[in-house]
């Protein structure tokens, strides 16, 4: 029997990229999902449904797959952060990070489609952020990168020299827990090695 393909609903090189990492060649099938109609102020909770919504709008295309949708946000004083809209945003956004911490909340919805079974997941990982100086914090932002990402930093990028450290699980921070999603994959009776290099 045939190894089902896995197929990330997701537009993020990150997330393809760890995937690659750990010998598992995604068919990438971007959602486009307007996140715009989910809302809702738990933060847990909106990374869960969001990362269904994303897959589930995916999950039609194939007949038998096993789908990925994530979603990430960053939660600061426990107000809820996604991409910044602009360089603005990311610049307000870091001046309340630099030498504070914030929680990344990653949704994982894994849909199997050969048993009709959906698991819906979150992972939290506290992120300590650097102290900064303005100058620094500009230099950041002119590199385009806090704007491509949840939280306005990349950890696999710029953005990991002014993160002091981490508690949690690192990959959840780059878009995909590779932990959370070998745990999904064997309750749903898969060996993540069955996927290697397929």
């Amino acid at each position: 029997m045939g190894i089902t393909k896995i197929v990330l609903a997701s537009a993020s090189p990150a997330r393809r990229r760890l995937l690659q990492t750990v010998g598992i060649e995604p068919i990438v099938r971007p959602s486009d999902f307007d996140e715009s109609q989910v809302q809702l102020n738990d933060p847990a909770q909106l990374v869960q449904v969001l990362s269904q919504c994303k897959a589930q709008t995916v999950a039609p295309q194939f007949s038998s797959a096993l789908i990925i949708g994530c979603d990430s946000i960053l939660a600061l004083n426990g107000e809820i952060h996604g991409k910044p809209k602009d360089a603005d945003e990311a610049r307000q956004r870091w001046q309340l990070m630099q030498n504070h911490f914030g929680d990344l909340y990653t949704g994982h919805t894994l849909i199997d489609l050969s048993q009709n079974h959906t698991l819906v997941r979150c992972q939290v990982t506290r992120v300590y952020f650097a102290p900064m100086s303005d100058r620094a914090i500009d230099a950041y932002i002119a590199t385009g990168e806090p704007l491509k990402c949840a939280g306005a930093f990349a950890l696999e990028g710029y953005g990991s020299l002014f993160v002091e450290k981490i508690e949690g699980c690192h990959s959840n921070v780059i878009g995909l827990s590779l932990p959370l999603l070998r745990q999904m994959l064997a309750e749903l009776g898969y060996d993540v090695t069955d996927f290697w290099n397929n």
